[in-house]
């Protein structure tokens, strides 16, 4: 059921959750399914360790992720399938509570992947024996009976109807079924009240909108997933809820696609790969939701972190750094304390004054610009940090690197002036474009929103604001939809999604006009005429955090970066001991040219080497025996394109320099020893 929204959110509440705290739903779509498959053969044990090139091209790896052609599936902009969706919702509420007629139903949307309806169930008394029964505790195993059930409510085709009723009415019907939850959703909604009823047989308060009757849903195509817990509106405090999760499509072979992008989706765990590639570790020891960077991952990050920073100094940024925390008083005049205290960590006392750990970045920058006072002539100016901030999240919606309580904002503020701004719109999204295509982004889904019903700011400066953000996307040539009234209250927003190796979308990308913060912060610059009017402040981040980023990259990668970004870069493999000291001589030759490398410490036979270097990952191995060590060349495998033959020292540390720089995968062929 949709609820309609009556209260004003602020303007932090919005910017983190369209920059930070998407949830990682995902939809499947046209993109290619990479399915890995691993391919095993019995090791060769070989007695010459001299014709490396051979054995090299030998030993059974890994193969690279086969492309298979994916159906494509449609998402919610699908109406056909949005109304399925919620439709086979209220079905399925309907199930349960004849199977269990003491459920209440709260509520029940449609999602980016399918459904989920909230139950409540109280205690209950025996009626013969009046003993207490105990609240009722749905599990996996009783997904096969609802679903039967559902199975029989859609074979019945009953009409789905919709009805307008006053809201005294609508009271009076909800106490009469006994349904408390509903009450309280009543005192939320807008009029007109409107129900909606499968046959007489079952109702609920719905906004819709739903398909014509039961029948029309494909039951075939329906799968209840799983069932979890959540609390009422969110509140710890509040009546925990059991909520049941489900999908449904347009057609069985959606479905049995859909299937297959879990199954490859849970191969991808970027918490399970995280572990065994040693990137990163949430330590609950020292409190959860707060990553740990791992070597091989923070190399990673530094990566990414380097090229994000070149990439704004070209675009014309200014790299800033602020603190971790700030007075409370901060906080209050930016409007977070008073709109978001409850997603902050509590204050600390400083000398009798309270301090608080940052929740965000704008506030630090507003206060840079009003340092002094700017000139016309001074803007735009363009503010980049990669800032740590702190948010209080609940422990049962920490995910990995997906949901934390610390995390890396890629923030950055724009100062401009309002004939400015299409063209800094622009400039924004070509840098967009050009630091998720580095990562291999180039595929997104984009929504422009505009002015909500209650807003801040005139209606001219909101006209003008629009208009240059569609007319940035219109000179990008980007297809995107418009989200009438889903604006910030503050400002206009574009947000971008992209879509990884099997086709999910991921929230990442922000664009975000506020004239709220200029006001709060009393924001000025002096104009040609000498007045002094509000600058148009920009909010924007590209990936919207690093760590979620990065466990996006684990994921659409599978845990198998590209050359650029591998932790491990190079791996010599030692066939004897004395080749081991001209190794780590190669090994600080390559480090000197950037290339990141680890000497085995060959206390294996070489084929278990080359097997534990395919399982961390490593994109390129170097065999060295005596012959290597004498010859000055080392015998080169890749791990996706397998034996590339025999480099000098210098040619190949020098092609795989130039393949960083390029961000480019290394195929170059070098020398092979002609066959016996």
């Amino acid at each position: 059921m949709k609820l309609e929204n009556t209260f004003l959110m602020s303007y932090f509440a919005i910017f983190c959750t369209g920059m930070a705290r998407q949830a990682s739903g995902f939809i499947y779509s046209s993109s290619r399914l990479a399915a890995r498959r691993l391919e095993t053969s019995s090791i060769i044990s070989y007695k010459n360790p001299i014709k490396t090139s051979r054995y090299m091209a030998s030993v059974a790896t890994e193969a690279a992720p086969e492309k298979e052609e994916a159906l494509e599936l449609p998402t919610n902009d699908d109406n056909e399938l949005l109304c399925i969706r919620h439709s086979t919702a209220h079905v399925m509420a309907m199930a349960v509570q004849q199977i269990y007629p003491e459920a209440q139903v709260t509520i029940g949307p449609w999602i980016d992947n399918g459904f989920y309806y909230d139950f409540y169930f109280p205690e209950t008394t025996d009626p013969e024996t009046g003993e207490t029964i105990p609240s009722r505790k749905l599990a996996d195993s009783d997904l096969k009976k609802i679903k039967k059930a559902m199975d029989k409510i859609v074979s019945k085709n009953y009409p789905i109807t919709r009805e307008e009723v006053s809201r005294e009415e609508a009271e009076r019907r909800i106490k009469e079924i006994n349904e408390p939850f509903k009450l309280e959703i009543l005192e939320g909604l807008q009029e007109p009240i409107t129900l909606y009823h499968i046959g007489d047989q079952w109702w609920d308060l719905c906004a819709g909108p739903h398909v014509e009757s039961t029948g029309k849903i494909p039951k075939k195509a329906v799968n209840l997933r799983s069932v979890a817990g959540a609390y009422w509106r969110g509140d710890e405090n509040r009546e925990m809820l059991q909520r049941v999760y489900g999908t449904a499509w347009k057609d069985p072979d959606q479905l049995k696609a859909y299937k297959k992008m879990l199954e490859e989706a849970k191969k991808r765990d970027h918490r399970v790969l995280g572990k065994s590639l040693n990137l990163f570790s949430i330590q609950e020891d020292a409190g959860g939701g707060l990553v740990f960077w791992h070597p091989k991952g923070s190399a990673i990050r530094t990566q990414i972190e380097d090229f994000w920073k070149q990439a704004h100094v070209d675009g014309g940024y200014e790299i800033v750094y602020t603190p971790h925390i700030a007075n409370l008083d901060l906080w209050k005049t930016s409007g977070h304390f008073d709109f978001y205290r409850s997603d902050m960590f509590d204050q600390m006392a400083v000398e009798e004054e309270q301090y608080q750990i940052k929740p965000m970045n704008c506030p630090f920058h507003c206060l840079m610009y009003k340092d002094d006072l700017k000139s016309y002539r001074d803007l735009p100016i363009r503010w980049a940090e990669l800032g740590t901030v702190y948010r209080y999240e609940r422990s049962g919606t920490l995910h990995g690197l997906m949901r934390v309580r610390g995390f890396t904002q890629d923030d950055a503020h724009i100062f401009c002036l309002p004939e400015q701004l299409e063209q800094e719109i622009v400039a924004v999204l070509d840098l967009t474009e050009k630091i998720l295509s580095r990562f291999g982004f180039d595929k997104y889904d984009i929504m422009l929103s505009t002015r909500p019903e209650k807003a801040v700011g005139s209606d001219e400066i909101w006209e003008a604001a629009t208009t240059a953000l569609e007319g940035a996307l219109k000179v990008k040539g980007w297809n995107y939809g418009i989200d009438e009234g889903g604006g910030a209250f503050y400002g206009p927003k574009i947000d971008l999604k992209i879509r990884d190796a099997i086709g999910r979308q991921w929230q990442c990308s922000t664009v975000q006009c506020d004239f709220n913060l200029p006001d709060r912060f009393d924001l000025e610059y002096v104009t040609a005429e000498g007045t002094r009017e509000r600058p148009i402040m920009v909010h924007r981040a590209i990936f919207g955090s690093i760590e979620r980023f990065f466990g996006i990259l684990v994921e659409n990668s599978a845990g198998d970066f590209p050359l650029w970004l591998a932790p491990t870069q190079l791996k010599l493999l030692p066939v004897t001991d004395s080749v081991m000291d001209y190794c780590h001589e190669v090994a600080a030759k390559a480090k000197k040219l950037g290339v990141r490398v680890e000497v085995d410490r060959g206390a294996e036979r070489l084929a278990k080497q080359i097997r534990n270097a395919e399982k961390g990952r490593i994109p390129i191995m170097a065999v060295v025996g005596v012959k290597e060590m004498e010859s000055g060349k080392l015998a080169v495998r890749s791990r996706k394109d397998g034996d590339l033959g025999s480099f000098t020292v210098d040619s190949l540390l020098e092609e795989m320099a130039g393949c960083n720089e390029r961000a480019e995968e290394m195929t170059m062929k070098g020398e092979f020893e002609e066959k016996e």
